[in-house]
């Protein structure tokens, strides 16, 4: 007995639960061995923090999005690449609009959970390692705050570079991000001082993820602000023509590929 969590599929994990949960399919976890449990994504920061989320939000229909989200989707158009598809909820909206989708994630339990959802197409993989199968997208989503794929400076260029490769000429990126600057909680702003004097970017965080007795390796994942991404873009295939911050701190970023 370590103490320390057991590495896993956490996210395939939560979601199978949390999509038992929901439809009553398969095992759930329970209470006391009659109720259901609620299940709660556990995110521990390098520093200590530790919040919990309820993962029910990763099934949600549309009824439940924010309007970020209709927004995003409404921008959609050709052969779209979801990249965290996750339990496949922005997917299955494509596909009913007749709109091409390939979800890709790096978790087989989230892929199983999309697939028994509708999802048709799914990959498991990275941007890079899909990169080799030879599809191409004229859109990517990176959605659910996944603009923290990014991860940071030293990873933004190649992640970019990634997508650059998988794209068709005029493709776009829509990226959901998040400004966390305006927090005055000096549990988050002393996280960015730490950050800063070690040569990182304020936002970037890391990260592990906890459930049960699973947990994730550790890893960075990016809340920057749109002037930061700006910052990143710059000198990448891509070019920042649009960003949507009318529910700010939320804000929708949309790339453009550079005419090749």
């Amino acid at each position: 007995m370590s103490g320390e969590p057991r590495l896993g599929d956490v996210f395939g994990e939560l979601l199978r639960d949390a999509y038992a949960v929901h439809t009553g399919i398969g095992p759930r976890p329970l209470v006391g061995g009659r109720l259901p449990r609620p299940v709660i994504e556990i995110i521990e920061r390098d520093d200590g923090l530790v919040n919990g989320a309820p993962a029910a939000h990763y099934l949600d229909g549309p009824e439940h999005w924010q309007p970020y989200d209709h927004r995003a989707v409404d921008r959609t158009r050709g052969a779209t690449l979801d990249v965290g598809v996750g339990g496949g909820r922005i997917a299955l909206l494509l596909q009913e609009r007749g709109i091409p989708v390939t979800g890709l994630d790096t978790s087989p339990g989230a892929l199983r959970v999309s697939r028994h959802r509708g999802v048709r197409d799914l990959v498991l993989g990275t941007v890079d390692e899909h990169v080799a199968d030879g599809r191409r997208y004229d859109t990517f989503l990176l959605l659910g705050n996944n603009l923290g794929l990014f991860e940071g400076r030293e990873r933004a260029p190649a992640f970019l570079a990634a997508l650059a490769a998988l794209a068709r000429p005029g493709a776009q990126v829509i990226a959901h991000g998040t400004d966390p600057y305006g927090t005055t909680d000096p549990v988050h702003t002393g996280y960015h001082e730490r950050n800063r004097r070690r040569g990182r970017l304020g936002g970037q965080l890391r990260l592990r993820l906890r459930y049960r007795e699973l947990g994730t390796e550790w890893f960075d994942y990016l809340v920057c602000s749109a002037e930061e991404l700006a910052e990143l873009v710059r000198g990448t295939p891509w070019q920042l023509t649009d960003v949507d911050d009318r529910d700010a701190p939320y804000y929708l970023a949309t790339l453009r590929l550079r005419g090749r």
